[in-house]
C-alpha cells in the first residue's frame, strides 16, 4: 500500500550528502606545456672525444715511452708561463688512468645530460669549458703540481645543478630541498676525498671549476616562468641569449685576470 499521494514528492533524506562540486560544475583540467628540452648531443660528443684522447695517450705512450699528449697539452705551470695558454683548457681532455677516465665520464654522462637537456647546447658548452678554464686557472695560480682531467668541468656541472634547483625551487615543490641536499652531499664527499688524497687530487682545480660553474649558472642558467603560448600556460625562460653571452664574458674575464697574476710577478 502506498501512503504517499501521487501528486506529492517524497520527503528528502536530511542526512543525504549533496552531490560533489565536481559533478555540479565540471571544470576542465588545466594543461601546462612542458619545458623545452633538447637532446644531449654535445654531452655524448664530449665523452667520445675525451675517450679518443685517452686512447691516443695510451697508443703514443706505448709507442714512444712518453705521454706526449700530456707533455704538449697538460697543465704544466712553467709551460703556461712560457706563453702556452692553451694549457688552461686542454687538460680537460686528458686523463691519467682508466679509473680516472671512467669516474669523470660517468659524472659527465649524468650531470651533462641533465644540464644540456634543460639549458641547451650553447649554455651547456659554455658552462663546461668555462668551468674547465676556471679550474685550471686556479690550479695554475695556487697549485704547483702538474694536473689533467675533466673534473674541473664536472665540478662546474655539479655547481650548476645546485643553482638550477635553487633558482627554480618553486617548481620543484617538496623535492627541491631534498635535491639540493643531495647535491650538497655529493659535493661535500668529493671535496673530502680530495682533501684526504695526500696531494694526488688537484683540489684547486676542483674549487676553480666549482666557482666558475656557480657564477656562470647563477647569471645565465634557465629560470622558469609560466607564460601563455597559443592560449595555453607554458614554461618559459626568463633569460635570453644576451644574458648568456654577458655571463660568459664576465666569468672568462674574471678568471683571465686571475691567470695574469703569476705573469705580473
Amino acid at each position: 500500500m502506498n501512503y504517499f499521494d501521487s501528486n506529492e514528492e517524497p520527503e528528502k533524506d536530511p542526512y543525504q550528502s549533496p552531490p560533489p562540486m565536481e559533478a555540479q560544475n565540471p571544470q576542465p583540467q588545466l594543461r601546462v606545456m612542458a619545458p623545452k628540452r633538447v637532446k644531449p648531443i654535445l654531452t655524448y660528443v664530449l665523452i667520445a672525444v675525451t675517450v679518443l684522447f685517452y686512447f691516443g695517450q695510451l697508443i703514443i705512450e706505448q709507442t714512444t715511452g712518453v705521454d706526449l699528449l700530456f707533455v704538449f697539452l697538460g697543465k704544466i705551470n712553467p709551460a703556461i708561463l712560457d706563453g702556452q695558454l692553451w694549457r688552461l683548457i686542454t687538460p680537460v681532455f686528458l686523463h691519467g688512468s682508466v679509473f680516472h677516465l671512467l669516474a669523470n665520464m660517468y659524472a659527465l654522462y649524468i650531470l651533462g645530460r641533465s644540464n644540456e637537456t634543460v639549458n641547451g647546447h650553447l649554455r651547456f658548452g659554455l658552462l663546461y669549458f668555462l668551468a674547465a678554464f676556471g679550474g685550471n686557472v686556479l690550479s695554475f695560480v695556487l697549485g704547483k703540481y702538474n694536473s689533467l682531467g675533466a673534473s674541473t668541468a664536472t665540478f662546474g656541472l655539479l655547481a650548476a645543478e645546485g643553482v638550477f634547483i635553487w633558482q627554480n625551487k618553486s617548481f620543484f615543490a617538496n623535492k627541491g630541498k631534498s635535491s639540493l641536499m643531495n647535491v650538497a652531499m655529493i659535493l661535500a664527499v668529493n671535496l673530502m676525498i680530495g682533501l684526504n688524497s695526500g696531494g694526488m687530487i688537484d683540489n684547486w682545480g676542483h674549487l676553480g671549476g666549482l666557482i666558475a660553474g656557480f657564477f656562470f649558472s647563477f647569471l645565465s642558467g634557465v629560470r622558469w616562468e609560466i607564460r601563455r603560448v597559443n592560449g595555453l600556460p607554458a614554461f618559459g625562460d626568463l633569460r635570453g641569449i644576451k644574458e648568456v653571452l654577458m655571463a660568459a664574458v664576465l666569468v672568462f674575464v674574471a678568471f683571465a685576470a686571475i691567470a695574469a697574476i703569476p705573469f705580473l710577478r
